[in-house]
């Protein structure tokens, strides 16, 4: 799949999750200033707990707004070097994965099985600047992982 296809389908996918959030987050405001959420005795904080969820979803819509402007915006990178807007095809233990370098949107899967990966995340950070046939070692999850960059779109 091109790289113009995955960012678009980035896009579509973090559009899908900033929709969600903003229905969710309506509701969370919804439920804290409802009637029912007066509390009816010192010990009662539903609506106090409705209002921290509200305010925890606020901020995710604001990182999935800021995402969805960054994303279309985005360079692609040229093959060469591992970069922001690169898709890279690295081998682990005799098996091929796809990532998809980007700011926003880590652990998304896209078609192709394509992973998106941020440049924050330990694998982004380990594969950052490589070229291919460039060992790279680190540990995530506890786990020991070496990665071989294979392929760089």
């Amino acid at each position: 799949m091109r790289k113009e296809a995955l960012r678009a389908a980035l896009v579509a996918r973090l559009e899908a999750d900033l929709a969600t959030a903003r229905a969710a987050h309506d509701a969370a405001i919804e439920g804290a200033t409802h009637e029912e959420a007066r509390p009816e005795n010192d010990k009662d904080t539903r609506g106090l707990e409705q209002s921290y969820l509200a305010r925890g979803l606020a901020q995710r819509v604001a990182e999935l707004e800021a995402a969805v402007a960054a994303v279309p915006a985005m360079t692609l990178a040229k093959p060469g070097r591992v970069a922001i807007g690169a898709v890279v095809t690295v081998e682990e233990e005799a098996r091929e994965t796809r990532f998809f370098i980007a700011a926003h949107g880590g652990g998304v899967v896209l078609p192709g099985e394509v992973t998106v990966i941020t440049p924050t995340s330990p694998i982004g950070r380990a594969l950052l600047g490589r070229v291919v046939d460039d060992e790279c070692e680190l540990t995530a999850g506890g786990k020991r992982r070496t990665l071989v960059v294979v392929r760089i779109d």
